[in-house]
């Protein structure tokens, strides 16, 4: 008797895809990249044009990084070339903690 691999051509070709999809995931967060930082679509206007182009798109998969940073109450977000290391843009907003006697 003949005794077939566990898994067939087409199976290991999908766990080779699958695996490097996550390796690709794994590397995108470690690196910092904006897909993987939770920057939505309508943020993605890299240029400023007021349009978010499919290219502005798929610079988030690899083009651009974010820096998340605080300085007191002030929470900022910074946008930098990953190419280049320039920061392009900046974002920052202000949160304010409850008091402990509320």
């Amino acid at each position: 008797m003949i005794l077939k691999g566990r898994f067939s051509p087409r199976r290991r070709a999908l766990l080779a895809l699958v695996l490097l999809a996550l390796a690709w995931l794994g590397w995108g967060w470690y690196s910092g990249v904006a897909i993987t930082q939770g920057v939505e679509k309508e943020q993605m206007d890299w240029n400023g044009d007021g349009q978010i182009s499919s290219d502005e798109f798929l610079q988030a998969f690899y083009a651009v990084q974010v820096k998340d940073s605080e300085e007191g109450d002030r929470h900022c977000r910074s946008f930098i070339w990953r190419s280049s290391g320039e920061e392009f843009r900046r974002d920052c907003r202000t949160v304010f903690k409850k008091d402990a006697a509320e």
